[in-house]
């Protein structure tokens, strides 16, 4: 770090890199780790670039030839580009008065973990059919690996567009099997598997590849289109069943800010949480991490109609998001298991033969199955309610979810014996059980944000404490805290905003506190030598994801798909 501080200060600006969110820079952790690697000198690689708004294109034309490299997107939706960089330009870049932040164009993946399933009754679904509500009126942006001709979702799909190389409308399986979880309409199963809202309407952005594979770049575009494509086909909900690791505050990331800037144009954006549950707290992915977005977590209904019985499942990543703290999942639904459509001859059938129930369905588990279980809930509420704006969507499903859970559960793995307890605290349920008669029900109103609370630590006082931002509805008697998270989210029952610890002494985190000195946040952080990350930290000079630059020639999780192509199917 010493040779890169004299280099920064030669080039006459300020960059502190002391830590992730203690940095004033304008470059990525991920870069810094880049431009610390003599070897990556004289590469090109692909950079996403934020400028000060308000105006992206005056901004580029100012820069004129002063922009390294190769400008590859003009995105819309927020001021940024997408740029091929050599990394010796890469300072100058950051250097000029029009760029607000430099971060690497970073791989991501689905969401993937891997008879009928019960998670229509779980969540109510078959309640909310008995009311007409189909979701028939709203389109669901399904930004994904693409929805192939399936027969069950005949005349669903009312516009396609591939933002990466392909060969058949849906070379993964995955985004299929997610269309299916939504619109699915039962054709191949005389009416046996359907879709939660099989009357709304689908748009088919492609962005993973034939190995579940894509870039903040691609999902950015994808995100750009959506919006443009809102009001011709009624666009209400973009569902992302995607995630990857995060690198820097939400108010940095390019891909929350897309997210963020979608969600103000009125869309509900909807996001799976990840599947790094089994690596502890503090294991939310990005975009999830997204304090407007309803980031989404996985139940396990263990094939039973009662909902009494189901447990959450292991690999449900949890919060608070690392960085910045912020309380997520929002809510949880069923993911594990779940039957939908199959497409045959994909990735996903031939790496798990064993998950094809026919030769039109297939099993697959994981937040990208439950995250589907959400959108089409919210196709339902904007079908009775079209006028309902993207936070009162999230604050009335947050209300009206289920608090009734476990104390706590234990997952042992069928094939290792490994042993997986979780508490049921509001890192793990978020607000609770999806409930979609409960909040098609509901008609409190709200005046204000629901971006997620965030959580703040007292290193003195051991206690972690909820703060709201401002303008956000929660600290009210109809949002309250316990009437949003309920009474085994958070303890003592009257926990209040800022002034009462949201963990008693019975601490959700058990006797290995998860703010104590082995903890996330403590001496041995979250991402450092005892890290879900690896043997060094996270972002550290030699990179999470190896020795060679940033993600290397490969992405960083290899030839499959980032978050669980490698599972065995069965669901845990």
């Amino acid at each position: 770090m010493k040779f890169f501080r004299n280099l920064i200060a030669a080039c006459g600006f300020l960059l502190v890199s002391t830590g992730l969110f203690g940095q004033s820079s304008k470059l990525a952790p991920d870069v810094v780790a880049l431009l610390n690697n003599p070897a990556a000198s004289q590469q090109q690689v692909n950079l996403i670039v934020q400028f000060y708004p308000p105006s992206l294109l005056q901004s580029v034309l100012s820069l004129g030839g002063l922009l390294p490299g190769v400008t590859k997107l003009v995105y819309t939706l927020i001021p940024a580009v997408s740029q091929l960089v050599p990394v010796s330009s890469i300072l100058n870049l950051a250097s000029n008065t029009s760029v607000r932040y430099v971060s690497l164009d970073r791989p991501i993946g689905g969401t993937l973990a891997q008879a009928t399933d019960y998670s229509h009754v779980a969540v109510g679904a078959n309640i909310a059919a008995g009311y007409g509500l189909t979701g028939a009126g709203v389109s669901v942006a399904i930004l994904d690996s693409g929805i192939s001709n399936h027969p069950d979702l005949a005349s669903r799909v009312v516009y396609r567009q591939s933002f990466i190389s392909s060969k058949n409308l849906d070379d993964y399986g995955h985004g299929t099997h997610v269309a299916g979880i939504i619109a699915g309409n039962g054709a191949s199963s005389n009416s046996g598997v359907t879709g939660i809202a099989h009357g709304v309407k689908l748009v088919d952005l492609r962005v993973l590849d034939a190995n579940g594979m894509s870039s903040d770049s691609v999902i950015i575009a994808a995100i750009d289109r959506a919006v443009q494509l809102s009001s011709q086909y009624n666009i209400r909900v973009i569902n992302l069943s995607i995630g990857r690791p995060i690198y820097e505050s939400y108010a940095n990331d390019p891909l929350v800010q897309a997210v963020q800037a979608a969600w103000k144009k009125g869309i509900v954006v909807v996001v799976a949480a990840g599947n790094f549950g089994r690596d502890g707290y503090a294991t939310i992915l990005s975009p999830g991490n997204s304090p407007l977005a309803i980031t989404v977590g996985a139940m396990k209904t263990l094939d039973t109609q009662s909902t009494g019985d189901d447990q959450i499942a292991s690999y449900s990543s949890k919060g608070p998001t690392w960085g910045d703290l912020v309380v997520k999942p929002d809510v949880v639904a069923p993911g594990n298991l779940i039957m939908s459509l199959r497409t045959p001859g994909s990735t996903l059938d031939q790496e798990y033969p064993a998950s094809a129930v026919d030769y039109y369905y297939a099993r697959l588990s994981g937040t990208s199955m439950a995250t589907p279980v959400v959108s089409a809930a919210v196709a339902m509420m904007l079908q009775r309610n079209p006028g309902l704006s993207p936070d009162t969507v999230k604050a009335r499903l947050m209300k009206t979810a289920s608090k009734s859970f476990p104390i706590a559960s234990v997952t042992v793995d069928p094939t290792t014996g490994a042993v997986y307890p979780a508490t049921y605290d509001m890192y793990t349920v978020g607000a609770g059980y999806l409930n979609i008669p409960g909040a098609l029900n509901n008609s409190d109103t709200t005046y204000g944000s629901a971006a997620s609370p965030a959580v703040s630590y007292n290193m003195l006082a051991g206690q972690a404490l909820l703060t709201a931002a401002t303008q956000t509805l929660w600290n009210n008697n109809a949002w309250s805290l316990t009437n949003v998270w309920g009474p085994h989210a958070i303890e003592p029952l009257s926990a209040a905003w800022g002034s009462t610890a949201a963990w008693g002494s019975s601490a959700a985190w058990g006797s290995t506190a998860a703010w104590g000195s082995s903890a996330a946040w403590g001496s041995s952080a979250a991402w450092g030598s005892t890290a879900a990350w690896g043997s060094t930290a996270a972002w550290g000079s030699s990179a999470a994801w190896g020795s060679s630059a940033a993600w290397g020639s490969s992405a960083a999780w290899g030839s499959s798909a980032a978050w669980g192509s490698s599972t065995n199917g069965v669901g845990e």
